[in-house]
């Protein structure tokens, strides 16, 4: 018979532990940071399910045929003239959903021309920091949008710096890394999604996170 020493044991069981108190840890920011908006744990729950399950469905808004050709990896001999689609589509949970609560917060604040600033602050900077990659779209650094949203939030709307955080996040950075790089992005061959692929974790986060800095101060 084979014995595992109980320190081994108890090691192996909080090694296999580890991604469930991450996702707890997770919940428990978004939930955190969804209430600071004024939702519900029901109704932040309910936000995140969607945009989760959303972040699959890309809802096409521009599709064109295209016939083009690929070598076939021999010699650079071409295997024939193939088709797909191109054009643009927007994200479910990456866009949409994350639009309709930034409008939903946006009816509820005292003021919109800090929220404006802001935005167009976090607009700015992410078209400059945001690279589009072949094959992963816009790629952006994960931490500075959600840092400097939640610091533009705190200087120009500090009585409702959680709202104006993540609708500056947000949309600062569907517009400035996603719109403003869309004749970019439409040059990779097949479907490119606004807030989708590589843009939909940095939107997810960018607000949850904004919103919890916001609340640290």
């Amino acid at each position: 018979m084979i014995f595992v020493p109980l320190g081994c044991l108890v090691a192996i069981l909080l090694f296999l532990s580890i991604p469930l108190i991450l996702g707890l840890f997770f919940l428990n920011l978004v939930s955190f940071s969804f209430g600071e908006l004024g939702l519900s744990p029901s109704a932040a729950i309910a936000v995140i399910v969607l945009m989760l399950i959303g972040s699959l469905v890309n809802i096409p808004l521009t599709r064109r045929r295209v016939v083009y050709e690929r070598p076939s990896g021999i010699r650079g001999l071409f295997s024939g003239p193939q088709t797909g689609y191109s054009g643009v589509a927007i994200n479910l949970g990456g866009a949409i959903i994350p639009i309709c609560l930034c409008a939903h917060l946006a009816t509820i604040v005292p003021s919109l021309w800090e929220i404006g600033i802001a935005t167009a602050i976090m607009a700015v900077v992410a078209k400059a920091i945001a690279r589009p990659v072949p094959g992963r779209g816009i790629v952006l650094p994960m931490f500075v949008p959600p840092i400097l949203s939640a610091l533009l939030a705190i200087l120009l709307a500090r009585e409702f710096a959680a709202p104006c955080a993540y609708i500056a996040g947000t949309m600062g950075v569907l517009i400035g890394a996603d719109l403003l790089n869309l004749h970019k992005i439409r040059r990779f061959e097949g479907m490119v999604s606004i807030g989708g692929a590589g843009l939909f974790d940095g939107i997810f986060l960018v607000g949850i996170v904004a919103v919890f800095l916001t609340a640290l101060v």
